[in-house]
């Protein structure tokens, strides 16, 4: 008589590695820092939590015309923005098993040099994450292990889901990246017009907006900060289309429109604004005025004078004390 196999106990498939633990968290890292290279980065650090952490250092790479570096954590910052190939090329989700043999043999011998300044040629195994948009191979994830073990096929698949997870919001911001090149391209082309109309103004935006990025650094200014410090500091004498007078109030009204600068344009309208609160248009105070229109107005004079210390008959009078030391500091420090 036949009997029945013995009905075996049902296998479950081994569980996937979850693509987020903390949604709200992760979320919150990926927005804190609305800029290409900060997106990127963020998703770095989850990439590397899912591929279990440790000894992994990590880059991404997107290709707008020829593949470079977009962000970096465990590297030295000094590689972003660097043309760089390897093994994301194809658009596949793999682990390479000498990632360090595929990266060099594909670039030129100065990036391998860079390469090997940073170490990379030690590594021993490298995971990579296709940022792909529909049809559109917008770049990579990259994570190198460096040292003993490689990536579980677990790992990769969770990283490559991340990985398809951001590549919206990288799509969207790459498209913000560009428009964002273009407004400060033709806000240089427009200055550069009105510059040319008296000759002895040629090139003081320019030098004006140099000095003000380094004061807003040294001060702690945020990416969102800096990046309409960069408009008021490069349109702040917009105005003087219509000449010299009010010219203040002139630019700040040819921006009042223009959505996404608003403190922008209150750092053009107040940057004529004195510390001991009598200058022009509004007569403010002290911190009464714009941070932005403080710090521009810094800039503009030390341009005007060339030196640091001659600012110092200014403090707390035309000036704000603090910045202008902020100022002197930011200078004293330059390589």
């Amino acid at each position: 008589m036949f009997r029945r196999p013995a009905k075996q106990p049902a296998t479950s498939a081994p569980a996937a590695v979850p693509i987020v633990n903390d949604p709200g968290k992760v979320l919150g890292d990926l927005l804190a820092k609305p800029t290409l290279e900060g997106v990127l980065e963020a998703a770095l650090h989850q990439a590397i939590e899912l591929a279990g952490g440790g000894n992994l250092k990590g880059y991404a790479v997107v290709r707008p015309g020829e593949d470079r570096v977009a962000a970096v954590v465990g590297y030295d910052r000094e590689l972003v923005g660097s043309p760089l190939s390897g093994p994301w090329s194809s658009g596949r989700a793999r682990v390479v098993a000498d990632g360090a043999t595929e990266l060099f043999a594909t670039n030129p011998p100065e990036v391998r040099a860079k390469l090997d300044l940073l170490g990379m040629r030690e590594v021993r195994s490298s995971l990579i994450a296709p940022l792909r948009d529909r049809n559109r191979f917008l770049g990579a994830i990259v994570l190198d292990r460096y040292g003993e073990g490689g990536f579980a096929t677990l790992q990769l698949e969770a990283v490559t889901r991340w990985a398809t997870a951001v590549t919206p919001l990288v799509s969207l911001l790459e498209a913000r990246e560009d428009a964002r090149a273009l407004a400060r391209q033709l806000s240089g082309v427009f200055v550069e017009a009105v510059e040319s109309l008296d000759f002895d103004a040629v090139g003081h935006s320019r030098k004006v907006t140099e000095i003000a990025l380094k004061l807003g650094r040294t001060a702690g200014l945020s990416e969102r900060e800096m990046d309409e410090l960069w408009y008021a500091s490069t349109l702040h004498d917009l105005g003087k289309l219509h000449g010299d007078d009010g010219h203040a109030m002139l630019g700040a009204n040819l921006l009042h429109d223009v959505s996404g600068l608003t403190n922008a344009r209150l750092g053009v309208r107040h940057h004529h604004e004195r510390w001991d609160g009598f200058g022009e248009p509004d007569r403010l105070a002290g911190e009464e005025i714009p941070l932005l229109a403080r710090i521009v107005a810094i800039a503009d004079a030390y341009v005007r004078k060339g030196d640091v210390g001659a600012l110092q008959n200014e403090v707390g009078k035309t000036l704000d004390p603090r910045l202008v030391a902020v100022l002197e500091k930011a200078l004293k420090d330059e390589p």
